[in-house]
């Protein structure tokens, strides 16, 4: 079926083909991202993007020598096609499958794992100096999008490498997009460079032309030098670039690997650093991810002719309640602000940004920025609101702690994609923000177990004085129980499901659903429990779980998240300040990083589903061995 792209098995295959060969092998890339992606699901657009340029850094380069680093990485599928992956696609972000960011540990191609934004020039650079005082002699490149520029730690590392003069080439890809429109000054930057062609076509020339100014005499220097510099601030793009260190070389095609491997050629072996601003198409070469690269950005399987999804419509989602509640919130307060960081959609407040503009701000991928952008709000009378993926708020902790709870201000934090995620994988997976948010003073902490409660919990959080942080999952916000009538008072929980004292189980959010399940089939044996809803994780609701607590013969927790400084040991803790000395099961992560796959075969390998809660449950009334996957005190 593919004519050159089945020759294809490593990267030196690449460089015997010729031009007109390439030319066929990059439609034939395109098809295969397509059918490929449209079974397994992924990141479909940033790839058709990055056909031809990727293909020109294999050509020019020699990745099991030089070192190309993708940030994010979301977009190295391509990188992964040409580097003996191929046959494995089917398997791309499946369990035990190929991973859909860059893996040190699938390649030797891969030089650095990746994941989150902004990332690239820091290590790139990290590794040029370490190249430099090995004294050994290869290419390093960085491969940046112009949204993960946007990022704060680009800026660093573009400032460091420009000072260090160190040898290194940064690929700025330019597709106009990231996950949602870029915004800021920089974005606004690179469009003038993109759309004034004049300045590419009259730089050489200009460049010529104050290399010829004569300087005599000290006074004439300076003179001309000023001159200099208003001559090349008004024709060289770039400019900001320059003044950081680095040379300057753009915009190219990048959907014309021929040109692209020319530049690449003449400037690879340049002394001191290099920026290559590329300019790339999202979704090039597949009319629905064209015409709609933001929805192609992540995607499901989907149906080739059409683009839409293969399953139904999905339900309605802990994001889309999240949204929705806000919208209403705003409509009565008009204090209130959301931000985000360049997810509008993903953190469901694409309608609040459409019916509240004035009162909606698109950081960029920032997250750092928006926290402390958010402290300010708040301490000016607003009430700002930040929904941001679990994983990201890593990226703000110290503006977390220091910004927002040490002055005690009424900042809420919606912890979208609280733990475990699936496809992404270890960068992804939101298992850390217990253990890092539920040790600072002054936050309050919550996890939903459905919908109704999220929604019930974001507005008693904009009612309090203090900081609020509520963690909930990715996916349909179903209803364990019967969700009416739900009141949200601090530090209180709930009996979620009393049927006896064998055991108590005190599930963590929607983990009370598979707490349920696990109950209703113990019941069956005979082994009745009890189930606390904690609602809180700070403050925990002491009083309702030591009461059951020395009610109760056996005592375990469930959480998706990790055990070390997660729920788990806070309830351990409980226990032991009151003397209670009984045996408790912690069913958490251990301490390891936890790969890419289906939720549900994730929650089932760790013990965090109901059918092996209620075995592991049965198997100590029979007084068998616990589970290797279970972590108790």
């Amino acid at each position: 079926m593919y004519s050159y792209l089945s020759g294809i098995s490593m990267p030196e295959d690449l460089k015997k083909l010729t031009e007109k060969e390439v030319e066929v092998l990059i439609k034939e890339i395109r098809n295969f991202l397509i059918e490929s992606v449209s079974k397994t699901g992924g990141h479909l657009a940033s790839n058709l993007g990055v056909v031809e340029l990727t293909l020109a850094l294999h050509t020019v380069f020699d990745t099991s020598k030089d070192r190309i680093l993708w940030d994010v990485g979301h977009q190295s599928y391509v990188h992964k096609i040409l580097t003996g992956r191929k046959d494995e696609f089917h398997t791309l972000r499946q369990y035990k499958g190929i991973s859909g960011f860059p893996k040190i540990s699938e390649s030797i191609h891969d030089h650095f794992n990746t994941g989150h934004s902004s990332t690239s020039i820091s290590a790139a650079l990290g590794m040029a100096f370490a190249r430099d005082l090995q004294q050994q002699d290869h290419s390093i490149i960085a491969v940046i999008g112009d949204g993960a520029l946007t990022g704060g730690m680009a800026f660093e590392a573009l400032n460091h490498a420009g000072q260090s003069k160190k040898n290194l080439m940064v690929i700025l890809n330019d597709n106009e997009m990231s996950i949602s429109p870029n915004v800021g000054g920089l974005s606004d930057y690179l469009t003038r460079i993109r759309t004034a062609p004049i300045y590419y076509r009259v730089k050489g020339d200009i460049e010529q032309l104050i290399g010829k100014i004569p300087a005599i005499g000290k006074s004439v220097v300076k003179t001309v030098e000023k001159a200099k510099d208003s001559i090349k601030y008004f024709f060289v793009p770039g400019i900001l670039f320059e003044e950081l260190g680095f040379t300057y070389i753009g915009p190219v095609d990048g959907h014309n690997y021929e040109s692209l491997c020319k530049v690449l050629n003449k400037y690879k072996n340049l002394n001191g650093p290099v920026l290559v601003h590329v300019i790339t198409k999202k979704g090039k070469g597949y009319k629905p991810a064209e015409t709609s690269p933001h929805d192609f950005h992540g995607v499901s399987p989907f149906k080739i002719d059409s683009g839409e999804p293969l399953k139904a419509k999905k339900k309605t989602t802990f994001s889309d309640i999240a949204g929705s509640t806000l919208v209403k919130a705003a409509e009565a307060d008009d204090s209130i602000v959301a931000i985000t960081a360049a997810m509008p959609s993903g953190t469901g407040l694409t309608e609040f940004s459409q019916k509240f503009p004035e009162r909606f701000i698109d950081v960029g991928i920032a997250e750092q920025h928006a926290v402390t952008l958010a402290a300010g709000l708040a301490a000016a009378g607003c009430r700002p609101v930040f929904p941001v993926y679990s994983t990201f708020l890593q990226r703000g902790y110290d503006q977390v702690l220091h910004d927002v709870c040490l002055q005690n201000l009424p900042v809420t934090l919606l912890l979208d994609r609280a733990g475990l995620v699936g496809n992404d994988g270890e960068t992804h997976h939101g298992v850390f923000d217990i253990s890092f948010l539920s040790c600072i003073p002054n936050l309050v902490m919550m996890a939903p177990k459905d919908g109704d409660e999220l929604q019930e919990m974001i507005q008693y959080s904009l009612k309090l004085k203090s900081p609020v942080a509520i963690r909930y999952p990715r996916g349909n916000a179903g209803i364990t129980e019967d969700s009416n009538n739900i009141s949200i008072h601090k530090g209180k929980g709930e009996i979620l499901f009393e049927a006896g004292k064998d055991a108590l189980i005190i599930a963590l959010g929607t983990m009370c659903e598979e707490a349920l399940k696990a109950a209703h089939t113990l019941a069956q044996k005979g082994i009745k429990v009890t189930i606390i809803n904690p609602r809180f994780i700070k403050p925990l609701d002491e009083g309702l779980i030591l009461e059951y607590a020395n009610k109760c013969n056996s005592i375990y927790t469930i959480e998706d998240h990790v055990k070390h400084g997660g729920f788990g040991s806070q309830v351990l803790s409980l226990l032991n300040d009151h003397s209670i000395n009984k045996e408790v099961r912690i069913f958490a992560i251990p301490d390891e990083f936890v790969e890419h796959g289906d939720v549900h075969i994730l929650h089932d390998y760790y013990h965090l589903c109901g059918d092996k809660l209620a075995q592991e449950i049965q198997q100590d009334f029979l007084g068998n061995v616990y589970s290797p996957f279970v972590l108790t005190r």
